[in-house]
């Protein structure tokens, strides 16, 4: 490892640790005086401004490297004690993420504070402990060093950019990537380790450290697993909040109707706009050739009629049509499927993708264009716009069918087609299920407000004059997220 100034070491792992004492003399060694320091107590009441200069840190090479390094020493220490602490296997992920190799020191500096103040809330409070941070994230961003750094890329819309850019890191980030930067942070640790094993004193507390840290090592494939749906929450929230900090800059425009498109496509006129002349949208395929045929109900009838009795979801022949092939699968949780749809689309309904599925369309070039050609969905069916998830929780078991999307013509486009071929999924659930949405109607008074709301059974067993004075319901989905 390359030497560094010892006194910045010093002052940067002073706000980690508790060896804030400048009065004391500390060895002419930086890293006998390193180990000294990571010795003592972690330093979990950091105040806000220490934990801003703790991310500015991320800017200063190998400064930083050495501090995540001590973030790791007492991450494997707490869960030396508690290897049941689901929490701080959390923080030991959070860790892990500032370690992977790709991920560059101004964004890593964005997400030490987020995830400063989500390990300091812990539990169910990610969105608060979001909502807190944004300000000093502001705070960090008006740093010299990051305004340089804007300026030099010619970043404009700095939250906008920030979201984007940590869609890739949570998109990159799943377990096997956080193994790998752990064990690359394991060789660091053995790096710092060889330059004062001669040491009588340290010498000893540094093997205990690193035994304490493969020990951990040896549990984190199956912990770090279990947290997983955790970590993707806390990037999903921090994501959202630079999204809505985007929003709020923005200038409104004022003195106009606020006008929410919530129908369908007709198919006349979709079918109208894919016949525009050449070439035509990215999503469609020329020619009439499917390359994914669609599956016959009848050759799958009784291999399906065989699962629905032992519990496999019921098919439709749209479903089946729908697919080149199909199997009947089980998803073991914890997992997560993700549902595209629009505005007026019900939350929960029959088509869904995995996780993987969804990551490989936000990684393409054009998410949307490669949502409809691969899993080949016409306008009519499906303007998108929105997305649900629903979460398998660990030890469930969901039954569904799975199976590449089959090519999609139309009698009224005999030249084009969509391609299809990417994995999908069926499930549903009966109507009375409480993962369906709920239907709330309202009653219109007589200033156009909400009165109290009645749920739908409630409101057919209204008569039908009755039922006119309804202004509009409210549809509140419990997918479980």
């Amino acid at each position: 490892m390359p030497d560094i100034n010892p006194t910045q070491m010093r002052d940067a792992l002073a706000w980690t640790t508790n060896e804030q004492r400048p009065e004391e003399e500390v060895s002419s060694n930086p890293w006998e005086w390193f180990w000294q320091a990571v010795q003592g107590d972690f330093n979990e009441n950091r105040s806000t401004s220490q934990i801003v200069v703790d991310a500015a840190i991320s800017m200063i090479p190998l400064v930083d490297q050495i501090c995540d390094v001590r973030d790791l020493i007492a991450n494997c220490k707490k869960l030396k004690e508690d290897a049941s602490d689901t929490w701080g296997w959390v923080a030991l992920a959070l860790t892990l993420i500032g370690l992977v190799p790709f991920l560059g020191s101004f964004v890593k500096g964005v997400l030490k504070i987020f995830f400063a103040f989500v390990r300091r809330a812990g539990g169910n409070a990610i969105i608060q402990a979001v909502d807190k941070a944004i300000t000093w994230v502001v705070a960090l961003l008006r740093r010299r060093a990051f305004q340089k750094y804007l300026r030099d890329h010619n970043i404009d819309d700095v939250f906008s950019w920030l979201a984007n850019e940590i869609k890739k890191v949570k998109a990159k980030t799943g377990a096997a990537e956080l193994i790998k930067a752990f064990d690359s942070a394991i060789a660091t640790l053995r790096q710092l380790s060889s330059k004062v094993s001669h040491v009588p004193v340290i010498g000893p507390k540094v093997a205990q450290a690193l035994e304490q840290v493969m020990w951990v090592r040896s549990r984190a494939t199956e912990g770090i697993a279990k947290v997983n749906l955790t970590i993707d929450a806390i990037f999903d929230a921090v994501i959202m909040r630079l999204l809505r900090e985007t929003a709020l800059s923005k200038k409104a425009i004022v003195n106009l109707n606020n006008v929410h498109y919530r129908g369908a496509l007709p198919e006349a006129t979709a079918v109208t706009l894919m016949r525009r002349p050449r070439p035509c949208p990215k999503w469609l395929s020329e020619g009439s050739e499917r390359r994914w045929s669609e599956a016959n109900p009848k050759n799958f009838s009784k291999r399906i009629a065989s699962r629905i009795k032992k519990g496999w979801p019921t098919l439709t022949e749209q479903n089946i049509k729908s697919f080149h092939k199909l199997s009947a699968d089980e998803i073991n949780g914890p997992a997560r499927l993700i549902r595209i749809l629009s505005p007026n689309s019900r939350a929960m309904s029959d088509c869904w993708i995995s996780e993987k599925i969804f990551n490989d369309i936000q990684n393409s070039p054009d998410p949307r264009a490669a949502w409809r050609r691969y899993l080949a969905v016409w306008p009519d069916w499906n303007v998108n716009g929105q997305f649900v998830v629903y979460d398998v929780k660990p030890g469930e078991t969901l039954k569904v069918w799975s199976g590449p999307a089959s090519s999609q013509i139309k009698d009224t486009l005999p030249d084009r087609h969509l391609e299809g071929g990417w994995e999908q999924i069926v499930f549903n659930v009966e109507r009375n299920d409480r993962r369906n949405d709920i239907m709330r109607y309202y009653k219109k008074s007589d200033k156009n407000t909400l009165n109290e709301s009645i749920s739908q059974d409630e409101f057919f067993k209204l008569p039908n004059p009755s039922r006119k004075n309804i202004w509009g319901f409210d549809r509140r989905s419990r997918i479980q997220t």
